[in-house]
């Protein structure tokens, strides 16, 4: 069973159209999330977190319907991205002591092994913190309550290498535990480190959703780049020009 099934995603903006998107992630695997800016991976992962209600298509989680099952869904799956802002004089300890009140598997001998690990401050404040801490602590609270689908949204955004390659690590960790992760990035490189599949994204519309080593021994094949980074350059190239010939 997929741990998270989203099929024929629709949902139209002035101007921009996320059209008939389809995927599906097994349990303790890394799906990579990749598409430029405005490519509708927000959308998409809004969509999941039933933020967004799509035009068309179902998200199922657990084989579970969201919204249906909404709140036993969220009890199972964790955020973390980049640009979470938190209560910035808040202490960290009574951030994680209010959050920890919604979740009713929370682990306090979870959290404290990821305080540890991340180098946290319980007496610190968001304010007094990198960017990429933020991020560390974000990602504390989603491991610290059992979650078994992760959906990471650009975590690594920030970070100095040495503090990527950590996270990277413990991702790798997670999925062999069997933690499920979506991983959506604009840093290609950490995928080709960690990602067992990918979906591509490019201006609403699904490029593809396979293997990573599918994805990338096709694409070599075709021409298209022996790299991700290439092979997004290429695609991005080929709707310019669909776009300029019309």
């Amino acid at each position: 069973m997929s741990v998270l099934e989203v099929r024929g995603l629709v949902k139209s903006y002035p101007g921009f159209i996320l059209d008939n998107i389809s995927f599906s992630l097994e349990k303790g695997r890394i799906m990579g999330l990749i598409g430029r800016n405005g490519a509708g991976k927000t959308t998409t992962l809004k969509s999941i977190f039933n933020l967004v209600h799509p035009d068309k298509g179902e998200v199922s989680v657990f084989g579970l319907d969201m919204p249906e099952n909404e709140r036993a869904i969220k009890q199972r799956i964790g955020y973390a991205g980049g640009a979470v802002d938190y209560y910035k004089r808040k202490k960290l300890g009574e951030i994680s002591s209010v959050t920890s009140a919604f979740y009713e598997n929370w682990d306090s001998d979870a959290y404290r092994k990821y305080m540890k690990a991340f180098s946290l401050d319980e007496s610190k404040t968001p304010s007094e913190l990198s960017e990429g801490m933020r991020v560390k602590f974000s990602l504390t609270l989603a491991l610290s309550h059992g979650a078994e689908l992760l959906i990471l949204d650009e975590p690594t955004s920030g970070l100095d290498p040495v503090s990527r390659a950590e996270l990277l690590d413990t991702f790798i960790y997670l999925k062999d535990a069997g933690t499920s992760i979506l991983f959506s990035t604009h840093i290609t490189t950490d995928l080709e480190k960690c990602a067992d599949d990918i979906t591509y994204l490019a201006s609403g519309r699904l490029i593809a959703s396979k293997t990573m080593d599918g994805f990338m021994r096709e694409s070599a094949l075709a021409g298209h780049g022996e790299t991700l980074e290439e092979i997004m350059v290429y695609y991005e190239k080929e709707s310019l020009y669909e776009k300029l010939a019309d």
